[in-house]
């Protein structure tokens, strides 16, 4: 069985519970496998990122096997405005933020199953440059840090990242830890440039965090909001605390 994401944000969660925790979001359009379904929870694999967990079933649109493929295949498009909303045939408004897929998407036309939507807004469809990877990450500043957020009215750290390579036309794995096995690795802080990321790990040595290096050892990372720190070589330096508030791990380059 296969659905798609047919509201503008939906939790998912770690467990079959309203009250468990939401360890990740689902956006307008996200694409996804049903593992398992009962009477009011279905457990879910995104196509995007393979992540799992819980959605409520009221929360979805079941959609054929062969959608579900074609969207895997096709191109992909995502909404560029900061929140928008789509209509369908008798004007009825759904509100999407910023990374919405759309699928399906021609000519401002764009389709869930049966139903038909129109979209008139900015839409991202290529791999843009490097440079953009700060342009959109601007995009998010002051957002407020939300786990499992990825959407501009809460994101956790690695939602931050993976949504802003996403609209750059850039893949990324979900969490920190996921993400810290991609790309390649800087031997040093000075081989960085705007648009690398930085990985930061607790006392254990375990990954927990990470951020987009900017120009002249800046780093705009979702720490309490989305803001803007200084790096260097024992990690991140808050501006406003003036003090370290996660070590520095590694630095990867994706692009």
């Amino acid at each position: 069985m296969f659905g798609i994401c047919n509201l503008s944000i939906v939790p998912l969660r770690l467990t079959p519970s309203d009250t468990s925790e939401m360890v990740n979001q689902i956006v307008f359009g996200e694409h996804f496998t049903v593992l398992e379904k009962d009477k009011k929870w279905s457990k879910i694999k995104l196509a995007f990122d393979g992540y799992e967990g819980y959605i409520d079933n009221k929360q979805y649109q079941e959609i054929l096997e062969k959608d579900y493929h074609a969207l895997c295949d096709s191109k992909k498009h995502y909404a560029g405005e900061l929140i928008d909303f789509i209509t369908d045939n008798i004007n009825n408004l759904t509100t999407i933020p910023l990374g919405a897929q759309l699928p399906f998407f021609s000519e401002h036309k764009l389709r869930i199953h049966e139903h038909h939507y129109t979209y008139e807004g900015q839409v991202y469809n290529e791999q843009l440059p490097k440079s953009a990877v700060i342009e959109k990450a601007f995009l998010f500043l002051n957002v407020p840090y939300l786990w499992g957020g990825k959407s501009p009215f809460g994101i956790d750290c690695s939602g931050f990242t993976q949504t802003v390579y996403k609209l750059c036309g850039y893949h990324l794995l979900r969490d920190a830890k996921e993400q810290a096995t991609q790309g390649e690795v800087l031997s040093f802080i000075e081989e960085s440039e705007p648009g690398d990321l930085a990985f930061f790990d607790n006392d254990e040595g375990i990954i927990t965090h990470v951020g987009i290096i900017m120009k002249d050892y800046n780093i705009i990372h979702a720490h309490g909001k989305v803001r803007i720190d200084k790096l260097d070589h024992s990690g991140i330096y808050n501006i406003d605390t003036n003090q370290h508030t996660h070590k520095l791990r590694v630095i990867k380059r994706f692009i």
